[in-house]
């Protein structure tokens, strides 16, 4: 399993943030930060890389330097970074975890070791209790209750994971077992398959008639650690990355009740059974049953149609939201799937704050099979992300317009990702938005706002008849931010007005917007673009996240504008005109 990649990436993002805390030099802490980046974005494990290619082949990774490439060998050879244990050293804190509660960064940290001698969250969450944060020099009741409720929102998200922290090795579980197992049956269940966007553990069911085998085949599976459990037909295990995984073996007849049943969720099986009773039915894990005799369970679809549902409900749908009802009577939307995707309107380049070129992040769309992609960098009030001005966009149109002559059959298309100012405008002019393809605006800065200033700041923007796309719209960040407070269906009911798009954004820290608000931007005939914010030729692969979290909200196809071969964004005069065939 690719276990390193990560490792090293926390080890540098770490490093990062120490050199933050102690002041250090800007450029070091971004290539930190820029190498983490690279290194959670390579697709090939970084040791098997560097087995066969040495540090040249580090090097030769986007985001990674020479220093860093030498710091990566010294931990693949060694088991640790002495860089890294000097800083601990150096600063005694728990920085990992103090700087994930909303509201704490490296700066902050610094000053609470400095004054009150916090180390640990322990120590942090005594202190704000005892009221001594607020005293503090910038510090005050406000921030101090901001820092306990950050506490509180992080102590409720114990032992829980990314939907992209597990994915990657579940598919490989799943491969693995189906190579050994003599039925060749075997899945994800659970809320993993469902799509969720936090997983606390995972579980596979494995289809055989040996269990006794099995069991011992997977618990030579690589990468786990200890066994929390065993009995005949289910093995608790804790993997080298920190989840448990169940898994269980049933009869090859009883496959699909089982599937159906350890996929969920809790809710979704009540309603099936409760169904299944008024049919005189019964239905568990172990198959479909009339008068304890039992009539199926093989497969899901077998499952499903002695209920009366004709086909299999997509796993992300089974949450007990309606979707049993509208089954039965034969309303059930054909979800949007990956293959529909048709480009990606939110990616950024090296123009402002990502690590590709515009020719490599478009030949990559290409390569998935998209039509088109939008270059959608930061415009001029991120300076962290090195923002484009009016000039710098202009002379970036016209590196795509050389492009776009060069690569056939393929569109790129310019945009940018505009910063909405804490009063609604936007940080970029007019004319220079006027000559772009579309126009990404999204909220950067101020996310406190009060509920009424934050809705009215978003209406603002979503008003402006050259914004599009309103990026990221929850504002949320997974375990670190809960987002800004918004009346979201008043700003449901100003972009159904106006024609503005709504973002699914696939980064797996955010996936906003979530399900629940998909669903009622749907319900709301609100059109919504699935994008990948990628910074990343990698990232752009994130868009299987965004497709999870808009088949969790019941998305089709006509709901979704990247689903379009010509995008056409309803506030534009035209149609974007692609390239035909052969040009």
């Amino acid at each position: 399993m690719k276990m390193k990649n990560g490792e090293i990436a926390d080890i540098f993002y770490q490093i990062a943030d120490f050199l933050e805390m102690g002041d250090g030099d800007n450029f070091r802490i971004y290539a930190y930060r820029k190498a983490a980046a690279a290194l959670n974005s390579l697709e090939e494990d970084i040791e098997a890389l560097y087995c066969r290619d040495g540090v040249e082949g580090l090097e030769k990774i986007s985001g990674i330097g020479k220093s860093t490439a030498l710091l990566i060998k010294e931990y693949l050879e060694k088991g640790e970074i002495g860089y890294y244990r000097a800083l601990k050293k150096k600063t005694p804190v728990d920085l990992a975890k103090m700087v994930r509660i909303e509201g704490v960064g490296p700066k902050t940290v610094k000053i609470l070791y400095r004054e009150l001698g916090v180390k640990n969250i322990k120590d942090l969450k005594k202190a704000a209790r005892e009221s001594k944060i607020a005293g503090l020099f910038n510090f005050g009741k406000k921030k101090e209750q901001k820092i306990l409720e950050g506490i509180k929102f992080l102590e409720g998200n114990k032992e829980v994971f990314l939907l992209k922290d597990v994915l990657f090795e579940a598919r490989i579980i799943e491969k693995k077992i189906r190579a050994f197992s003599e039925t060749k049956k075997a899945n994800i269940a659970g809320s993993l398959r469902r799509g969720k966007e936090i997983v606390h553990d995972l579980d596979f069911l494995i289809a055989s008639q040996k269990s006794d085998k099995t069991i011992k085949e997977l618990l030579s599976l690589p990468g786990i650690t200890r066994t929390l459990g065993k009995g005949k037909t289910k093995v608790s295990v804790k993997t080298q990355k920190g989840f448990n995984i169940d898994f269980r073996i049933v009869k090859p007849e009883s496959y699909g009740s089982a599937l159906q049943y350890f996929t969920g969720s809790k809710e979704h099986n009540i309603q099936l059974r409760k169904k299944a009773i008024k049919k005189g039915l019964k239905i568990n894990e172990y198959g479909v049953f009339e008068k304890k005799k039992k009539i199926g369970g093989r497969t899901e679809d077998e499952t499903y149609g002695l209920l009366g549902i004709k086909k299999a409900i997509p796993p992300e749908m089974r949450e007990g939201a309606g979707e049993i009802e509208a089954a039965l009577s034969g309303r059930l939307p054909g979800i949007v799937e990956l293959k529909d995707i048709k480009g990606d309107f939110h990616c950024h380049t090296n123009w402002s704050g990502g690590k590709n070129t515009i020719e490599e992040m478009a030949r990559e769309a290409k390569k998935l099979g998209y039509k088109y992609i939008g270059i959608a960098d930061h415009t001029k009030f991120l300076k962290i992300e090195n923002g484009l001005d009016e000039k710098e966009l202009e002379r970036q149109g016209r590196e795509i317009a050389g492009l776009n002559a060069k690569i056939r059959n393929f569109k790129i298309l310019q945009g940018c990702e505009a910063n909405i100012m804490k009063d609604g405008s936007l940080d970029i002019s007019d004319c220079a938005l006027k000559k772009l393809d579309f126009v990404i605006a999204g909220v950067h800065s101020h996310f406190k706002m009060n509920k009424e200033e934050m809705t009215e700041r978003m209406i603002k923007a979503i008003k402006n008849p050259l914004v599009d796309i309103i990026a990221h719209p929850l504002g949320r960040i997974l375990e670190k931010r809960r987002g800004y407070q918004i009346d979201f269906e008043k700003i449901l009911k100003i972009a159904r007005e106006t024609k503005t798009i709504l973002e699914i954004n696939a980064c797996p820290r955010r996936l906003d917007l979530n399900d629940s608000r998909i669903r009622r931007a749907k319900e709301e005939k609100v059109k919504m673009a699935i994008d990948s914010d990628a910074h990343h030729e990698k990232n752009l692969k994130f868009m299987e996240f965004g497709v999870f979290q808009a088949r969790r909200g019941w998305a089709e196809k006509k709901d979704i504008l990247n689903c379009e071969e010509r995008p056409f964004f309803p506030k534009r005069s035209k149609d974007l005109q692609l390239n035909p065939k052969g040009c």
